[in-house]
C-alpha cells in the first residue's frame, strides 16, 4: 500500500487511530540553543484540530514531559519525555545516578532532565574536539552501569533499563485500545518507535528528513517529508 493510502485509511477512522510525534526537528525546527526552539502557530493549529478527531494525539520527546507541553502548547495533546522513560516506573531508582555522574561530568549535560542526560555540542566552535571530549564521558558511562547513545549532535546517557521511544508507544497503544497509529520523527531514536507500530493492523511511519538524520531512518519509514514543514503539510491533510 502505497503512503498515500495509507494516510487515507488512517484518516477514514480517525477516533480508532493514534497520531504520536516527535518534537524537536519534527514539529520544531532544530535551533542552536534547545531553549529557544519552537512549534509555528500553524502546526500548533492543525494539533489541536487533530486532537479533536482522533483517538490519541501525543508527543513523545526527548525533552522533559512537561517542557515538551510548554513547547508545544496544545490542549488535549499527551506528553510523554524523555524518550519515553517517564513511563517507565523502574527508571525513577536511576534518577540520583546520573545525577551524581552529571555533577562529576566534565561536559555540562543539558538541566531540568532527571531520567536522562543530554550533553548537547551543536553550538561547539570545534566539533571533532567535542566529540572526542564526549567519547570520554560515553566510556565512563558504559563502565558506571549506564547507556550512551549518540544523535544529533548531543550524546545522551541513559539507565540500563528495556524503556525507550517503542516501549513507550506499545503503552500508550494499549493504555488506549488503538491498533491503527502514525508516528513521525527525525532522529537515532525514532528508529525505536518506528520498531513500536510492528503488529498493528494499520501504521504509518514517517521520516522528517534533514542533513543530519541517520541514514536508516529513511529506508525504514514508509513516508520521507522535507522538514518539520513538510510534516505540517502532511498533518493538515489529516
Amino acid at each position: 500500500m502505497s503512503a498515500a493510502d495509507l494516510l487515507a485509511e488512517l484518516a477514514q477512522q480517525p477516533r480508532e487511530a493514534a497520531v504520536i510525534l516527535d518534537v524537536d526537528g519534527t514539529l520544531a525546527p532544530i535551533v542552536a540553543r534547545p531553549e529557544d526552539a519552537s512549534v509555528p502557530a500553524a502546526t500548533r493549529k492543525t494539533l489541536a484540530g487533530l486532537a479533536g478527531r482522533y483517538g490519541l494525539v501525543a508527543c513523545l520527546s526527548g525533552r522533559p514531559g512537561e517542557d515538551a507541553a510548554r513547547l508545544v502548547g496544545v490542549e488535549g495533546v499527551r506528553y510523554v519525555g524523555e524518550h519515553g522513560l517517564e513511563l517507565a516506573p523502574e527508571a525513577e531508582v536511576w534518577a540520583q545516578r546520573l545525577a551524581d555522574f552529571a555533577a562529576t561530568a566534565d561536559w555540562p549535560p543539558e538541566e531540568g532532565k532527571r531520567l536522562s542526560l543530554a550533553f548537547h555540542y551543536r553550538t561547539a566552535e570545534d566539533v571533532a574536539e567535542a566529540e572526542d571530549a564526549l567519547r570520554a564521558v560515553a566510556e565512563r558511562a558504559l563502565a558506571e552501569g549506564l547507556r550512551p547513545r549518540w544523535g544529533r549532535r548531543v550524546l545522551e546517557i541513559r539507565p540500563p533499563i528495556n524503556g525507550d521511544k517503542g516501549t513507550a508507544i506499545g503503552r500508550l497503544l494499549a493504555d488506549s485500545g488503538l491498533r491503527r497509529a502514525l508516528y513521525a520523527g527525525d532522529d537515532t531514536t525514532d528508529l525505536d518507535a518506528f520498531r513500536g507500530l510492528d503488529g498493528l493492523e494499520l501504521a504509518v511511519r514517517i521520516a522528517v528528513a534533514s542533513d543530519e538524520a541517520p541514514d536508516e531512518l529513511g529506508p525504514a519509514a514508509d513516508l520521507v517529508v522535507d522538514g518539520p514543514e513538510g510534516l505540517a503539510a502532511v498533518l493538515a491533510r489529516l
